[in-house]
């Protein structure tokens, strides 16, 4: 199953010619991401409006979190996906929120479970007051060891901004 999701991921991702930029966003722009990135928009930086997440292999996760009373059903696309969109090569990423809370986040910890950065919540938009509109989401149901605190501090909410070192 997890490798017909991830196949199904690679497919879904924009065909980019080494080089080529991103087109750039048309509506709010909800994520940037700086540093080292092969695949610029904007000056340097990769800038991503919701279309354009969403075209980004959308997964849902149903899972519990820390943080909410009940499951839900978050919908987003895999983390890693929207970092290789962008040309992401770093062997790690920092995540920074709206009031700039950071967390360092292991790209490789991205390739062994299903991360998505959730925008809707039972089929609604995340608002900003319930972690939106960009959430770092673990599978926390489907793997009982993502139950600790480093990945806690790395489930950052109000995500803003990623820097690949």
């Amino acid at each position: 199953m997890r490798l017909s999701i991830i196949a199904l991921s690679l497919a879904c991702l924009p065909v980019l010619a080494i080089g080529e930029e991103l087109p750039a966003p048309e509506g709010r722009v909800l994520l940037s991401i700086s540093g080292d990135i092969a695949h610029p928009n904007v000056g340097g930086e990769a800038f991503f409006d919701r279309s354009m997440l969403m075209a980004l292999s959308p997964l849902v996760v149903c899972t519990r979190t820390p943080w909410h009373r009940e499951s839900g059903c978050f919908q987003g696309p895999l983390l890693r996906d929207v970092l290789a969109a962008a040309g992401v090569a770093a062997d790690s990423i920092v995540v920074q929120s709206l009031n700039e809370y950071r967390a360092e986040i292991p790209v490789e910890e991205l390739h062994d479970y299903d991360v998505i950065l959730a925008m809707r919540r039972d089929g609604e938009p995340v608002p900003i007051r319930e972690f939106g509109p960009l959430f770092v989401l673990y599978p926390f149901d489907d793997h009982p060891e993502l139950h600790n605190e480093a990945v806690r501090f790395r489930s950052v909410w109000h995500v803003a901004e990623i820097h690949a070192p």
